[in-house]
């Protein structure tokens, strides 16, 4: 293979992680967006939507040793469990908000952050207690096509993730920028007492905002599974730290610049993996992210903070 073909494949390889970042970093920048919260809990709930997804697969009959399906009944497969898996994480995520951190909002200073933090080691050691320590195979359902580019190639899985993701970030921004609901939720982005004035309903905007995003997370922990084919209690970190880089990188409060992010983020560690080799990769994200947080704290994008009243 020419240093041509491995970069494509690699290029390639970091869009597909980067698509898997953009879905978890949307929930950071969306919470952080409506009420000004790093949310540590979205870790653990990605976490967690991988074993949901896992659980819902077993109950309809797969396990670690299934063979792949093909047309409609992969289709149908995929469609329900992304369904059962996003409806969960989504009401995980607002109870998230309803218990924990409801009756503080308001409070000033880091309480708030420290709770999520607080949330995040919780569902871990539920898991862990539950589950064990041990990695769980995801049932392998998708078959392994490949189709060349050159010497390169590019997988079923890496086209299944992309269609999937691009239409979810699609109907996200669709919901955001051209309906009544988005409005809403742009408004309290920018002043919520003065969109509670006009009408708006904060309490179900921040709600929602957070089923939204604890959804997106769903999904993003369902590809986790299917790329890697396995999961375990300590997959969140790693994989949610990143995707925080990437909101961090992008702007975060700003959702086309959590999507760039983090296909700058997966493009990092595919060719970072690939020059410099995979132990390396964690060093350049994170020094990334020093960076940015140190030179330019409003990420790429540049936007301003939303100010509250």
């Amino acid at each position: 293979m020419s240093a041509f073909d491995v970069l494509l494949q690699q290029l390639v390889n970091g869009l597909a992680l980067g698509l898997m970042y953009a879905l978890l970093a949307l929930g950071f920048t969306m919470v952080y967006g409506i009420i000004e919260l790093i949310n540590f809990a979205h870790f653990s709930v990605f976490m967690a939507g991988t074993f949901i997804g896992l659980l819902t697969l077993n109950l309809l009959g797969f396990t670690g040793s299934s063979q792949a399906l093909s047309g409609f009944p992969l289709l149908g497969t995929l469609l329900l469990v992304f369904a059962v898996t996003m409806l969960a994480t989504g009401l995980l995520g607002v109870a998230i908000e309803r218990i924990c951190l409801r009756p503080m909002r308001g409070l000033s200073g880091t309480a708030p952050m420290i709770t999520t933090i607080g949330v995040s080691f919780i569902l871990v050691n539920i898991v862990l207690l539950a589950l064990g320590p041990q990695t769980r195979p995801f049932p392998a359902i998708i078959p392994d096509w490949r189709w060349p580019i050159g010497q390169a190639e590019v997988t079923l899985r890496q086209v299944l993730l992309g269609v999937a993701g691009l239409a979810l970030m699609l109907a996200l921004n669709y919901l955001v920028q051209r309906t009544a609901l988005g409005k809403a939720m742009r408004a309290t982005a920018q002043d919520a007492d003065a969109a509670q004035m006009m009408g708006v309903d904060v309490d179900r905007i921040i709600v929602l905002t957070f089923f939204l995003g604890s959804a997106l997370a769903g999904a993003g922990s369902l590809f986790f599974g299917f790329y890697y084919g396995f999961t375990g209690f300590y997959i969140g970190y790693t994989t949610g730290l990143r995707a925080f880089t990437s909101a961090v990188l992008g702007g975060i409060g700003n959702i086309p610049g959590a999507v760039l992010g983090a296909l700058i983020i997966g493009l990092v560690q595919s060719l970072g993996g690939q020059l410099l080799g995979v132990r390396w990769t964690d060093v350049v994200i994170f020094s990334i992210l020093i960076a940015v947080l140190v030179f330019r704290p409003a990420g790429l994008f540049g936007v301003q903070t939303p100010q509250k009243a």
